[in-house]
């Protein structure tokens, strides 16, 4: 997955944020060690010390541990993964359902297109 950044965000953010989707996605697998910081911020051309940044917030959210031999690995907790996963999609609905509502979308409205888009 190519580093695609927005502008008028924190880079940070969007580094926490890529980087847990490769996570959740199974991108990097359950137990993988994850690259370097150093090489993670050569790949996503940002400032190593910003790389840190959200790799230590990753470390916090328990998304990362650090293994004093091994570096960062993903996380084995998979409950860790399924509430992260799980907590990412309802924000993605309820952007969705949202923006319908704008468009005068009733919720029955909104399930019907939901199931006819699978």
């Amino acid at each position: 997955m190519a580093w695609h950044f927005e502008n008028g965000r924190p880079i940070y953010t969007q580094l926490l944020e890529q980087i847990e989707q490769k996570i959740i996605s199974g991108e990097y697998s359950v137990g993988q060690k994850l690259p370097s910081v150093r090489e993670l911020a050569m790949e996503a051309a940002v400032n190593p010390n910003t790389m840190q940044r959200a790799m230590a917030e990753l470390e916090q959210r328990g998304l990362v541990v650090t293994n004093r031999t091994a570096g960062r690995i993903v996380t084995e907790n998979q409950q860790i993964l399924a509430d992260i996963k799980e907590e990412r999609a309802l924000e993605c609905t309820r952007i969705y359902v949202t923006q319908m509502k704008e468009m005068g979308f009733e919720k029955k409205e909104i399930v019907a297109l939901i199931e006819k888009g699978e």
